[in-house]
């Protein structure tokens, strides 16, 4: 049996939402118990509770010595107000765990990275059965977290490799969270950005990845209509980037904000949760 506890450090989701991944496992798989937090659930202004009460309920899931995962509930914003003061109360029960997440959640997954506890991994979240197709993005999820392998992302080599949204690792650099990325490939996604933020978010983050291997290109999807065009699509933003940073550009990479978001484990770790 794998235990997966669910708690939500940044916006909350809906009882419906948990009930329908709740069933979904049920029928498919019948090895996997789900453990939400009553915090998932909980308002307070933008998020999911308090600071104290998401700090709290992270903790709890990361250091339950029967939980064998913790996977996070949905994105948003908010994951890096609790993420250094969570991370900071983990103890060695949270050391073998797999934590799973992206979007916002990439604040705790760069953090954990940075100190090395658990096994962070970029992937859906339960909120992601709300999407078109979402139920195979859960699947994906669950499949992971049960020792399939099938949905990571295809194009890794021998190096190590992160994946975040663009906005969450731009805005880690500089800070506590931030984890060393040399020689690592950097896969990054946006949604919901107008072409000229993309522009800007990758002039910022390419200045402080030095040293990497090279960066692949998920979706950039969603984006807004400027009121005049930006003229630069986003793949031609990361090449320039890429370029004037002297930054491997390796293309492209499957991942985004949607139901075909692939899985990829951070660092060399290509195995899954209980292999």
């Amino acid at each position: 049996m794998t235990r997966i506890a669910i708690c939500a450090p940044s916006t909350p989701i809906t009882r419906e939402d948990a009930e329908a991944v709740a069933a979904l496992a049920a029928e498919e798989f019948p090895e996997v118990e789900l453990v939400v937090h009553e915090q998932c659930f909980d308002v307070e202004g933008h998020f999911a509770g308090s600071d104290a009460r998401r700090i709290a309920a992270l903790v709890e899931c990361a250091n339950d010595p029967s939980v064998d995962a913790v996977w996070f509930a949905r994105g948003g914003y908010g994951a890096c107000r609790v993420a250094e003061a969570a991370i900071g109360k983990f103890t060695h029960d949270a050391q073998a765990k797999t934590f799973l997440g992206y979007s916002d959640a990439g604040y705790l997954l760069g953090g954990l990275y940075r100190a090395r506890i658990g096994k962070p991994v970029h992937g859906p979240m339960l909120a992601d059965i709300r999407r078109e197709g979402g139920a195979e993005a859960v699947r994906r999820a669950l499949r992971w977290l049960t020792g399939d392998a099938s949905g990571v992302e295809p194009t890794g080599d021998s190096h190590p490799r992160v994946a975040f949204n663009l906005m969450t690792l731009a805005m880690l650099c500089g800070t506590p969270l931030m984890p060393g990325l040399a020689k690592h490939v950097v896969l990054v996604e946006e949604v919901s950005e107008y072409l000229y933020a993309v522009d800007r978010l990758f002039f910022h983050l390419t200045a402080h990845l030095g040293g990497v291997a090279g960066l692949r290109l998920g979706r950039i999807s969603d984006v807004p209509e400027n009121d005049r065009p930006f003229g630069v699509e986003a793949e031609e933003i990361a090449r320039h980037w890429c370029a004037h940073h002297s930054i491997p550009y390796l293309g492209s990479a499957d991942i985004g904000h949607d139901a075909m978001n692939r899985i990829v484990p951070f660092g060399l770790a290509e195995r899954p949760q209980g292999q």
